[in-house]
Parts: C-alpha cells; structure tokens; sequence
C-alpha cells in the first residue's frame, strides 16, 4: 500500500525545489554580484557535455534546444526535491541535503561565471536552505498538526504559483531593465541607399528582415545577457601594437557606415529558415584593428563574448574589402537585445559560429594554432565561409496550386560575392529565373520564375550561381562540420 507521508513528502520535496529555483532567481536580480544558479547551471551543461549529445539536441530540438534544456533542468530539479521529501521528510538531513545540493550548484555556477565561486557557493546555500524552510512549512512537525488534505494541496499550490510568478518576475526584470532604450544611434558617415520594393509576390521573404523576424542562434539560456552601456567597453588586445580599450561612447564617436549583410547559421537545413538580411550600422572591424595597430603575424581575430562565448576567423576577412563590422545598429534601431546589444561582430560571407559574436566585449589578434573558439573542439570546422545557396519560398512544399500561371519564387545569397544567376528545374528542366534588385553582394537577392504548371505532381528545384561562376553542389552532405550546401527543393 502506498505511504500517504511519504507521498506527501515527495509533493512537498517537488514544491520545496520549486521555491528554491525561485528564491535564487530572484536573490540574482535584487543582489550584485549574485549569479543566476540556473542560468550557470545550464551553461554548464551546455559547456561540458559531449559535443554529440548537443549536435543531437540541436538536430531533435532546433532553435527550441534551450527551452527544452530548461524544461529537462525544472524536472530534475523538482524530481530530486521528491526524492529528499519523501525519504527524509521535514527533518535536518532534508535540510543537509537541499543545503548541499545549493552548495553544489553553487560552486558549479561559480567556475562558468566572472562572479567569485565563494559568492556563487553562499547564494546556492542559501537558496537550498530556502527551499528547506519551504518543505518544513508544508509538512507537519512535532510541533504543528498534520494538515488536512485539501489545506496541503492548496499549500502546494500557493507555493508552486508563488514560485512560478517568482521566477517570471527575474527573468523579465533582466531582460527589461536594458538603458538600451536611452540610447541613440549616431548618424552614418557612409549611408546605405534605401532599400528598394523588390519582389513583392505573396510568401517571398523581404529584402530587409524586420528585427522581430531576425533567426537568433546562441548559448545564453535564459536570456540575452543585459549589459549597461554605461559600464561596457571593448578591448582589443594580443598580438597588437597597443592594447585598446574602448567605451560605447569611444566606439560610437569613430566613423560608421550602413551595410546590408546576410547572416546564415551553418546549421541551416535545405529550404530553412536560419539566416536574414539587415541593415547594419557599426564601424568597419579594420578601422578597429588599426586603432591598435596588427602584428603582421597574427592571423586568427577572437571575438569575445560578455557571456564567454568565443569565434574565430582570419584576420584576412577584416581586410579583404568584405563587409566586416563592429556593428551598434540594426535596421535603423540600437541593436534589440537577443541580438547583442550594445555592440556585436557582423563579418560578410562567414558562418556565424565563426564571426557573429553577439554582446561583443573583447578582440584578441592570435594565430590559428594558438586559439580554438567555442564550436571547434565540439567537431565543426575552424574555417566556415558561406556556402552558395538558395530557397523556394512560394509555392511552400507539398503544397497544392491551381493550373495555370504560378509564381515560383524565393531569395538566394552567396556573399561576399554576390548571387549572378538562379535556375529554376521543373521535372527535370532548368530555367533561368528573373533577379530582384541588388542592395549588396554582401545581401541575399529575391528571385521569381513564372510557370504554367499543369495538372499533376511535379518536382522543383532552385539553384544559384555566384558572380564568380561558382554554382552551389549538387551533392547533400551532413551538417558537420562544414554546413550544408542548401538548393534542393
């Protein structure tokens, strides 16, 4: 027969856990320099599992590998919260146990976060103690009465939404409490022209991606780090003439231009949706570099992030006349904060996890053999230009249309060179495709075929040719570890 303590004990244990996630999240929010322990937690565990089990994340979750890491931490969290309360129940070794398991957290928080591991160790104690405190609240003691079913269910309840509204409250504190808002951008000293209409046919992406359909790829879990202009700078050191340190202030003053540049995730599948076009404002990454002058021996630039995510790429990019920037705006606005606010590296013709370090805080100059960043030693390419690629955007796939004149149509980019060519195959015959305006080689460019289809099931394809003549393979490869050739409908 079941245990109806025990059982009590282990809803109160889940409940206890519950409070105590809660209490840490907030304690980070109202206390500098007090970490966020599941925050740490989580980058901890994206830090140090085999690269396997996260490229098996990433394929299984996607864009949603996060939440679903998030969702996996609650579980565990509120699983082992039951199994203290329904062994030990309100007694000291509960007690022992959430002050250890705190303790735990806390010293793994410390050593992936800049906050002292001490600081990291007391907030995790403190918090498991919380949670303690919770599940002898919840259960009888000597000294209070056994409470009666429903008094217990509405006290696991209380405790359960309190600690809910607990944690919505720290998160969205960190992610509104930005001065980004205060900030203004400065004026370009090289506009970009405005874009123009382009291809409008319904479906067909826009040659400008609004900011709120912007694809974001990264490690931070539970939000965009928020960081106070007022208090951020960007240093350029290593292999330099003179160390840099410059202020937002610093950085804004310097010359800027507008750019449109296409951002492509290497995990783009065939047809996806991880890449878009922006305009950007920033200043161009040489002018930068020149500030502290480049030993002409380095040849890997770092790109360091204010939440230790790390890229490399040649130092060639930010010399080669390419688009490269260190850049502050994004269609016209202070970059949003998902898209690293207050300042990021935007390289033209460079997969992301290469180039676009987002809440930019450090350039280090270095050799290839001296660095590996963040995705390298988890099996993915050092270097990672941009394959040529395309997508049918209209008409979607599987989808039926009426017999007659179809508009087929999509967007192609190959930058830093720029799209030359799209060819439509239609059961087996290529067609040349119509060309949408170009804003930059740099830019991903829209495309349209109009097509008499007839009644039947029929097969499309799109391919394109950069300007150079290079036209995107034929052959599907695997992700790893160099991105995938994408034109295959």
């Amino acid at each position: 027969m079941p245990d109806p303590a025990r059982q009590r004990g282990a809803v109160a244990g889940a409940a206890a856990a519950a409070a105590a996630m809660a209490f840490g999240e907030v304690v980070a929010v109202l206390v500098d320099p007090v970490p966020s322990l599941v925050d740490g937690m989580a980058s901890a565990v994206i830090d140090h599992v085999p690269a396997w089990v996260e490229r098996a994340a990433i394929s299984l979750f996607g864009t949603a590998d996060k939440i679903a890491l998030g969702v996996g931490m609650v579980a565990v969290t509120l699983a082992v919260g039951a199994v203290v309360g329904r062994r030990w129940g309100p007694g000291v070794r509960a007690g022992l146990a959430f002050g250890l398991l705190g303790l735990g957290v806390g010293l793994v928080t410390g050593t992936d976060t800049a906050v002292p591991a001490g600081t990291a160790a007391i907030h995790g104690t403190a918090s498991g103690l919380a949670g303690w405190l919770v599940l002898r609240w919840l259960l009888p003691s000597p000294t209070r009465p056994d409470p009666s079913r429903r008094r217990f269910v509405f006290s696991v309840l209380g405790t359960l939404g309190l600690a809910g509204l607990g944690g919505w409250w720290a998160v969205d504190r960190v992610r509104t409490s930005t001065p980004r808002v205060s900030v203004a951008l400065p004026s370009p000293a090289e506009p970009a022209r405005p874009a123009p209409t382009g291809i409008t046919a319904p479906g067909v992406s826009p040659l400008v991606t609004p900011n709120r359909d912007f694809f974001r790829i990264d490690t931070a879990f539970l939000g965009p780090p928020v960081v106070d202009v007022a208090e951020w700078s960007l240093k350029v050191r290593g292999m330099v003439d003179r160390e840099v340190v410059l202020t937002y202030q610093d950085l804004v003053e310097l010359p800027m231009v507008e750019r449109y540049v296409t951002l492509v995730c290497v995990s783009n599948e065939v047809g996806g949706e991880l890449v878009g076009n922006a305009l950007w404002l920033g200043v161009p990454l040489d002018r930068v570099l020149d500030l502290a002058g480049v030993d002409p021996r380095a040849e890997q630039i770092v790109g360091r992030s204010v939440d230790g995510f790390t890229v490399g790429f040649p130092v060639a990019a930010a010399y080669d006349g390419r688009d490269a920037l260190v850049a502050v705006g994004m269609n016209s606005e202070p970059l949003p904060l998902e898209h690293g606010f207050p300042a990021r590296l935007v390289v033209a013709g460079l997969y992301g996890y290469v180039s676009a370090t987002k809440w930019l805080s450090e350039i280090e100059l270095t050799t290839w053999d001296a660095f590996d960043a963040y995705w390298v030693p988890r099996g993915w390419s050092k270097r990672a230009p941009v394959k040529i690629q395309s997508r049918i955007d209209v008409p979607r796939n599987g989808r039926s249309v009426d017999p007659g004149r179809v508009v087929v149509a999509g967007v192609a980019w190959a930058p830093p060179v720029g799209v030359g060519k799209v060819e439509v195959e239609v059961d087996g015959t290529w067609l040349e495709a119509d060309l949408g305006p170009e804003v930059s080689p740099a830019a991903w460019r829209q495309w349209k075929l109009v097509w008499d289809a007839t009644p039947g099931r029929h097969t499309l394809r799109v391919r394109a040719t950069d300007r150079d003549g290079v036209c995107r393979s034929e052959n599907l490869v695997p992700l790893l570890p160099t991105g995938r050739p994408a034109g295959t409908r």
